[in-house]
């Protein structure tokens, strides 16, 4: 199990370890022959399958944060897999995650290619169990697993943290057949009121859809990211919106899964 730095220990402590505690190990798996390298968490005991989490990361790429939120859904018994985006040769810094990110927005096909790829490697656990699964996401990894659910995947449910929303071709969210629950910033400037505006009339054309959109007063964006400390870049950890979102996503889980 990875050891982590005293904010990301503080805040995967909310969750009480199972009896029989958890497992958590990188994963080697390819997409379209890129080598990719993901992370695998789940309770250490479980002889049923259990439901499986796809966790998607932020533009830096996979990092402790989002091996600490695998590890926090397995002390909650899922499977958690946090999947690789950029492949192993991509691993950008703060000067050049723009970049990376921003290849991926301007190419939706090839960024979906390696959403489903990481999604199916966790559907390739004989532990995951493929009539209940979800993906959550932060920032990048939230408009991904947004992505994910436009693909038409057999998704319960999806729940994006603080990431860009935006809309589709006609006709596309009717696709969706997960249960979506946004969690957005009151004044983050990535996601500003007219693109939560434009996303929840793309859904409201789909009467059947099932989604919720909470707004957090005075978050701004990475609200859930302890590092974040760019206010005049709009980016900034808010505790609250971060404990808040976290119980909102897990309350919704118990529903859902």
């Amino acid at each position: 199990m990875p050891s982590y730095a005293a904010a990301l220990e503080t805040i995967l402590n909310r969750e009480t370890p199972p009896q029989g505690g958890t497992t958590g190990a990188d994963v080697a798996y390819a997409v379209d022959g890129v080598p990719c390298t993901g992370y695998l968490a789940r309770p250490a005991v479980a002889a049923d399958p259990l439901p499986a989490v796809l966790v998607l990361h932020d533009w830096l790429g996979p990092s402790d944060t989002v091996r600490m939120r695998c590890d926090m859904l397995a002390r909650l018994g899922y499977l958690a897999f946090a999947g690789d985006l950029y492949g192993d040769e991509l691993r950008p810094g703060p000067a050049d995650a723009a970049q990376a990110a921003g290849s991926f927005y301007g190419d939706v096909p090839f960024w979906r290619t390696r959403i489903v790829g990481a999604y199916e490697r966790m559907l390739a656990e004989p532990l995951a169990d493929a009539r209940r699964t979800a993906a959550i996401g932060y920032c990048f990894g939230g408009s991904g697993a947004l992505q994910l659910a436009r693909t038409g995947a057999p998704l319960k449910a999806v729940v994006s943290f603080h990431g860009a929303l935006s809309t589709g071709p006609e006709g596309e969210a009717e696709r969706i057949r997960a249960k979506l629950l946004v969690l957005t910033g009151a004044i983050d400037p990535v996601v500003p009121d007219e693109a939560v505006q434009a996303f929840q009339e793309e859904l409201r054309r789909v009467p059947v859809l099932d989604w919720q959109v909470i707004t957090y007063s005075g978050a701004m964006h990475a609200f859930t990211i302890p590092d974040a400390n760019s206010p005049d870049h709009g980016a900034m950890f808010d505790a609250t919106a971060e404990r808040r979102s976290w119980v909102a996503m897990r309350d919704f889980f118990a529903e859902v899964l």
